[in-house]
């Protein structure tokens, strides 16, 4: 252990030496949420680039070449990991990446390494749907986890120019003293949020669910990744009329017919929730991304829809 710190360390040290310290730090994030992270906690020294936008699924995703040549320019790599990206990421890596860009070199960035991993499975088999092997990767819809991946972010970023370093950590500081106020505000937001039953479309959800108490009583997707069939829908329908379901939950980019077919036959308010952040969203934006999530849900508890 001993040893692969002090090889990290030195690799650290090895970009700090190859660095410009006048320049800014390129940063190529997968998604707009750690594009938006970066630059809370490099501000003007960082530009951040995300290779998707709130619309589209970031599992599938074409390795264009625009992205590999925004991969060629970047200095740092962050990106969610835990599989979300295996079907383009390493296309990128291979054609477009520095070296030190490369897995298990200190630009390359993953966050499901450095944050408590939901839903590892004991078995993988493709029979199962799309699993992720390594655990469920939409780690950011667990606030928490924000704040321990602020803290590594400033550590890599005072790596790569350490004239700065002092920037990155004050601003760190700062950020993580806001964000432990709202976390503070939005348990207290959603302190009736506790036990809300909801149906989800795909396992997007699952921090979200477990940091606010939420309880998952269905998924449209009869297993991960696999588009929702008539027997699934109606055995959902038969779920929901037995128990009093508040709300459907999708992001912006699921399609739609299952839910609202659902909600036709059962009354129940779908909600697309924004899931991230725009692509290029700036300074307070993962604040108003969690206060575009609790607020709605909020409402749908609150509201008789005459099954309860």
């Amino acid at each position: 252990m001993f040893r692969k710190s002090l090889l990290f360390a030195f690799a650290l040290l090895g970009i700090a030496c190859a660095s410009p310290a006048s320049a800014e730090i390129r940063v190529f994030a997968c998604e707009p949420e750690w594009a938006a992270l970066a630059r809370e906690i490099g501000g003007k020294h960082v530009k951040a680039f995300s290779a998707t936008n709130r619309m589209q699924d970031p599992h599938h995703i074409r390795a264009r070449p625009s992205l590999i040549a925004s991969m060629r320019r970047a200095d740092l790599l962050f990106c969610s990991g835990a599989g979300l990206e295996v079907g383009w990421l390493p296309i990128l890596l291979k054609k477009g990446a520095a070296a030190n860009l490369q897995p298990g070199q200190p630009g390359h960035l993953l966050a499901a390494d450095y944050v408590p991993v939901l839903e590892k499975p004991h078995v993988v088999d493709r029979a199962l749907g799309d699993i992720h092997p390594e655990g469920n990767p939409h780690v950011h819809l667990d606030a928490r986890n924000l704040a321990l991946l602020a803290r590594e972010l400033a550590r890599r970023l005072s790596a790569i120019d350490p004239p700065n370093e002092h920037v990155y950590d004050q601003r760190a500081h700062t950020f993580l003293e806001r964000w432990s106020q709202n976390i503070s505000r939005w348990k207290k937001m959603a302190s009736d949020l506790d036990g809300m039953p909801v149906i989800v479309h795909h396992k997007t959800w699952s921090y979200l669910v477990r940091w606010l108490g939420l309880k998952a009583v269905g998924a449209l997707e009869p297993l991960p990744g696999i588009q929702p069939t008539p027997r699934h829908l109606e055995a959902l329908l038969k779920t929901s009329r037995r128990q009093p379901v508040k709300a459907i939950l999708r992001t912006p980019y699921d399609p739609p017919m299952a839910s609202d077919w659902l909600s036709s036959k059962t009354g129940i308010p779908v909600l697309t929730l924004p899931y991230t952040v725009e692509r290029d969203a700036q300074t307070g934006s993962l604040k108003g991304l969690f206060d575009e999530t609790i607020v709605p849900l909020i409402a749908a508890n609150q509201l008789d829809n005459g099954r309860n």
